[in-house]
């Protein structure tokens, strides 16, 4: 396994979130390293309502404004952080929610509970396992740093694609992709098969 370079990644929001599915998440952590299968995805386009960065860039949401392959991480219900990939051209405001990871190394050093079908299956849950904090924000997937995105360990199964989860604004665009069958994807049973 390596780490994606920038030139791979697609430029397009909806075709990233797609590509990442199957691809390896990675925190080298100082206790050592955690790993993953992404799993499934969410798109947020430019001018999407549902996207943070709709009404422009401010301090909160201005790693979306980077170009793709950046970490934007944003806190949630007072409760979780939520990890993203900036997913357009620098300026333009998009980005991809990691949604669901199948853990593949470090499973002991991750926090959360559960079987290790569990543990990060949801945004919330993946943040948590992936021990993903605001310090995160602003960096490179795709750089030298502790947090990256790698390529594929095995093959992707057959990749889903569905509305996304848990939001109201826009909430019928089809921009939620997900490996079909795999048990760590999140979300009700219709929208997992």
């Amino acid at each position: 396994m390596r780490r994606l370079r920038r030139a791979e990644l697609p430029e397009d929001p909806a075709e990233l979130a797609r590509f990442l599915v199957g691809k390896t998440l990675v925190h080298d952590s100082p206790a050592g390293r955690m790993s993953g299968r992404i799993v499934e995805t969410e798109a947020y386009l430019v001018g999407d309502p549902a996207c943070h960065a709709y009404r422009g860039e401010t301090k909160r949401n201005h790693a979306l404004f980077l170009e793709r392959g950046h970490v934007y991480v944003y806190f949630i219900y007072g409760a979780h952080y939520m990890l993203n990939v900036s997913a357009d051209r620098a300026g333009a405001g998009a980005g991809v929610l990691l949604r669901a990871m199948e853990p593949l190394e470090g499973l002991a050093l991750m926090r959360g509970s559960g079987k290790p079908t569990e543990i990060a299956c949801g945004p919330g849950r993946l943040a948590a396992a992936m021990q993903i904090t605001p310090q995160f924000d602003g960096g490179d997937f795709c750089g030298p740093g502790p947090l990256w995105l790698g390529t594929a360990e095995r093959p992707v199964g057959e990749i889903g694609k569905s509305v996304r989860i848990g939001i109201t604004k826009a909430a019928h665009l089809e921009l939620r992709f997900y490996e079909r069958g795999n048990p760590c994807v999140s979300g009700p049973a219709r929208l997992r098969n």
